[in-house]
């Protein structure tokens, strides 16, 4: 029986999950970048002790959907000091996820579960947790370009330096690589507007691509005014334009 997954990132190219109704379930990352109603949601996934502080400190309001947490957020929530912080939300967390792969660094260490996004936090979660079949991936950008922007830094701060992106960049790459090795029977499926990931492509990789519809329009418009020029020719030059065309091609 197949188990699709959809894990929404916090991407630009996160809006291509709207092109479509999505069968399965659906996990997100943090704050997701559009509306998503409750009753389509299993869980968002939060990794950070910044998402925990902006919680606590009310800067942020995730209450309408329950919570998977990670090796970071236990750590805030076994505190003393946080003990209101978890008797208010213990009823949203559906679970702790503490898996932390070795290929993220040091097993154990803090900088592995740095480099353990949320991002591969929720696709690790729906494979190893969930044995998904089948993860649709969408606002991965980062997989595909050098971008590094996120829905997350409107609400909270964070270092888009073209230094630590880069740095960021090469320590998350090699673990969604060892990640897609690690599952080789899951298929993973990458919403974009283009198909040329930047790490190297595995079996178990698909991609749908999505064109630029503003750049759909336009092109449209344009063969519409060649048609509308070629209709006022003779037959003769008609047949002339379409072999210049084709000689173009």
């Amino acid at each position: 029986m197949d188990r699709i997954v959809h894990v929404i990132g916090n991407g630009d190219q996160a809006i291509q999950y709207l092109e479509e109704p999505r069968r399965g379930m659906k996990l997100l990352c943090n704050m997701p970048p559009f509306s998503i109603p409750r009753s389509e949601v299993y869980a968002t996934c939060m990794v950070d002790f910044k998402m925990m502080s902006a919680l606590s400190e009310g800067h942020v309001n995730l209450d309408m959907y329950p919570w998977v947490l990670g090796t970071r957020p236990k750590i805030w929530m076994e505190d003393p000091r946080q003990s209101s912080f978890y008797l208010k939300y213990a009823p949203l967390i559906k679970e702790f996820n503490l898996v932390v792969p070795d290929y993220c660094g040091e097993p154990g260490s803090p900088q592995a579960a740095t480099n353990f996004n949320c991002g591969h936090m929720a696709v690790h979660y729906a494979c190893n947790r969930h044995k998904a079949t089948e993860v649709h991936m969408y606002g991965f950008d980062t997989l595909f370009e050098f971008n590094m922007r996120s829905i997350t830094d409107v609400y909270l701060h964070s270092d888009r330096s073209d230094t630590n992106n880069y740095r960021l960049i090469n320590n998350w790459r090699p673990i969604w690589h060892n990640m897609f090795a690690e599952f080789p029977n899951t298929k993973f499926v990458f919403h974009h507007n283009h198909d040329d990931i930047k790490i190297p492509k595995q079996k178990n990789m698909e991609f749908v691509t999505y064109r630029n519809k503003k750049l759909e329009v336009k092109e449209k418009r344009k063969a519409e005014l060649a048609e509308e020029e070629l209709a006022k020719l003779n037959r003769k030059q008609r047949r002339a334009a379409l072999a210049q065309q084709r000689k173009a091609r």
